[in-house]
């Protein structure tokens, strides 16, 4: 995608004299209140855990990293491809993904929903406020194309809860846009990995029944560092597993595109499938270690009772607020009348932080008490 190719911003602004719009744009999403945010929300271990954990902003650093490696190696456009790696995470509500299946039930049974990356197109348009001559961060179309397109296509017939009509429906996102769920999965099968490992969930003995990659490549390397202790060895497998999984999807994709003759954006966008991929065999393989760590980690009990909890939390939040919306900073409540009272109470909760959260349940049960 080529910068002078761009569809442009929503609302016209001068050129700036050394730095191309998406560069821009990355700086944008870096200053952006969302993107602080994440600092203090959960990847897959709450902080209280660990300090050496991931949480969601060393993740999505490491996504972009992966991101901007993928993206050199296929000759695409790096500021693209980095400004979409910063901010494909920030329309995450607190607590993870637990967080997010708990909204998207309560506003569901509302008629709505929630999804984090349409969520994070309204932070972009519209919640963050730093500029005194539009709404939003005023991103360009290709950002705000790739925030919505990243992980999902959606065909012309789709009405999500939020408007998405201007946004090519039925047509595939740049590559650049593609890569970015790939880079994801790197990033969280790999890391999860190394977490979940380093919090003793889930054992060596384990990985090795549960991941073919992982214990063929653990075997190679405990032959080339004999008398290592076993973290090492685990450290060393899981940096080669990034480079095997990256490369291959490096040398799929690349194979993809020479043998489908793609040669520009607009055929990509064309092709009847995404392009950016995995090959055969280890896309394979990767699929089994994401059904290794969702077996193993994710539904670990003692990761699970603290998910109960906070979906436990945020439900109180919504009742909360939604039983006395008055009780919502000013900011917030002014804009019940443009979207309803449950929108608004959710907009809010989405926003806020684990923490942030738990001081909040924790001021409703001291008064309530």
């Amino acid at each position: 995608m080529k910068v002078e190719d761009s569809e442009g911003r929503r609302y016209p602004e001068p050129e700036h004299p050394y730095r191309n719009p998406f560069q821009r744009d990355r700086d944008r999403i870096i200053h952006a209140k969302a993107f602080r945010r994440l600092e203090k929300k959960t990847q897959v271990f709450n902080p209280n855990y660990s300090d050496h954990f991931r949480n969601r902003l060393t993740h999505t650093l490491e996504v972009s990293q992966i991101a901007r490696t993928i993206g050199s190696a296929l000759c695409l456009n790096n500021d693209l491809c980095e400004v979409l790696a910063l901010s494909h995470d920030i329309g995450h509500p607190p607590f993870s993904h637990a967080g997010e299946e708990v909204l998207d039930r309560i506003m569901s049974s509302c008629g709505s929903g929630f999804e984090h990356n349409l969520h994070a197109l309204r932070i972009i348009e519209d919640f963050e406020e730093r500029y005194a001559r539009f709404p939003g961060l005023n991103l360009t179309f290709e950002v705000r194309e790739g925030i919505v397109k990243h992980s999902r296509d959606y065909a012309p017939g789709d009405r999500p809860y939020v408007d998405i009509d201007g946004y090519r429906k039925g047509e595939r996102p740049p590559l650049e846009a593609q890569l970015i769920d790939l880079a994801d999965e790197v990033a969280y099968n790999t890391a999860d990995l190394d977490d979940g490992y380093g919090s003793g969930l889930i054992t060596l003995d384990q990985i090795m029944e549960g991941s073919a990659l992982f214990r063929r490549l653990y075997l190679r390397i405990e032959e080339d560092f004999p008398g290592s202790s076993e973290g090492i060895l685990v450290s060393e497998t899981i940096r080669r597993l990034i480079d095997v999984l990256v490369t291959d999807l490096v040398r799929a994709t690349r194979d993809r595109i020479r043998t489908e003759s793609l040669d520009s954006v607009e055929a990509v966008r064309k092709f009847p499938s995404r392009v950016v991929g995995f090959g055969p065999e280890i896309g394979v393989l990767s699929r089994q270690l994401k059904g290794f760590l969702r077996d193993n980690l994710y539904h670990h009990p003692d990761l699970e009772r603290p998910r109960r909890r906070a979906k436990a939390l945020i439900v109180d939040l919504f009742r909360y607020y939604g039983e006395d919306p008055a009780r919502l900073p000013a900011s917030h409540f002014g804009r019940i009348g443009e979207r309803g009272v449950q929108r608004v109470v959710c907009d809010y909760i989405a926003g806020m932080t684990d923490s942030f959260a738990r001081k909040i349940r924790g001021r409703i049960s001291s008064h309530s008490g």
